[in-house]
């Protein structure tokens, strides 16, 4: 029945996402372009790698979600980083970025919170183009909080784990990262790519330092950053939000595509991954 009311959602409602005004973000994937076609370039890198991934299936009550796993190749367990993709699903890019996270040494998983709300029970790749964002605009929070402990809960349990989880999400999945912060109280940090904050009502439950990655020119996401500040400030939160001048929403993707030429969004992407990763590696 859930299923059905969400396949039913994406035929009557407009895209609502990371903004709350759904023409907002309809403009948001104009500009950075939607995303939900294969994207070859990406996918040549993940062919080319070394490191072991897989696909796995992990229990979230009732439902089954996929996830992409990848190892790193390190000699001792290492830290778990919980990828939260964008808007567009589990795209090429996501499995790509979850790859390159495992090649500076961390356990890394993506799920893909569409698992079996597409037609015939599929995930993202069951759907058309351009109405993957209708269909995730339309998922319950409590479903993407289950679906999203389920995964963190896998991995921090492999062999190859030491225990520690951090999350990272983009766009969409950097307003999930947030507010999957208020609903985790063991994770070590989170790392929000210009997402959304959740309510200021449950900043109060959050543990782990969050930290902000920013587009210069992404008024949309840039206008919540003083507010956000001053209320995690208020509960006593650590928050560091670092905005890119120059830079555009979805730079971290943006910056990998070789049809897109901006320089900022490759200064922004280089600067960020290194902040992101030198965190990483002090937990």
């Amino acid at each position: 029945m859930r299923r059905l009311l969400i396949i039913l959602g994406i035929l009557l409602f407009p895209i609502t996402a990371c903004a709350q005004d759904p023409m907002d973000h309809m403009s948001h994937m104009v500009q950075s372009g939607n995303t939900t076609v294969q994207q070859d370039w990406a996918r040549a890198k993940l062919e080319k790698s070394t490191r072991h991934g897989e696909w796995v299936k992990v229990k979230n009550g009732d439902r089954v979600v996929n996830c992409w796993v990848v190892y790193p190749e390190v000699k001792g367990k290492a830290t778990a980083m919980l990828v939260i993709h964008e808007i567009f699903g589990m795209s090429d890019w996501v499995r790509e970025m979850t790859d390159e996270i495992a090649a500076a040494g961390f356990v890394a998983i993506a799920p893909d919170l569409l698992s079996g709300m597409g037609p015939n029970g599929g995930g993202t790749e069951s759907f058309d183009s351009g109405a993957v964002g209708r269909a995730i605009s339309q998922l319950p929070p409590d479903q993407i909080t289950g679906d999203l402990n389920a995964a963190a809960d896998y991995i921090s349990k492999v062999p190859a784990a030491n225990g520690k989880l951090a999350v990272a999400g983009f766009c969409w999945g950097g307003g999930q990262t947030f507010r999957f912060a208020t609903n985790r109280a063991s994770l070590k940090a989170a790392f929000v790519f210009y997402g959304p904050p959740p309510d200021k009502s449950a900043m109060a439950k959050i543990m782990a330092p969050v930290y902000g990655f920013y587009a210069g020119t992404d008024g949309r996401i840039d206008q919540t950053i003083p507010d956000t500040i001053e209320a995690m400030k208020a509960a006593g939160k650590t928050y560091d939000p670092v905005t890119y001048e120059g830079a555009g929403h979805g730079f971290m993707r943006l910056a990998e595509d070789p049809n897109n030429k901006t320089e900022a969004n490759k200064t922004a992407r280089d600067q960020a991954w290194a902040k992101m990763i030198g965190i990483m590696k002090k937990l």
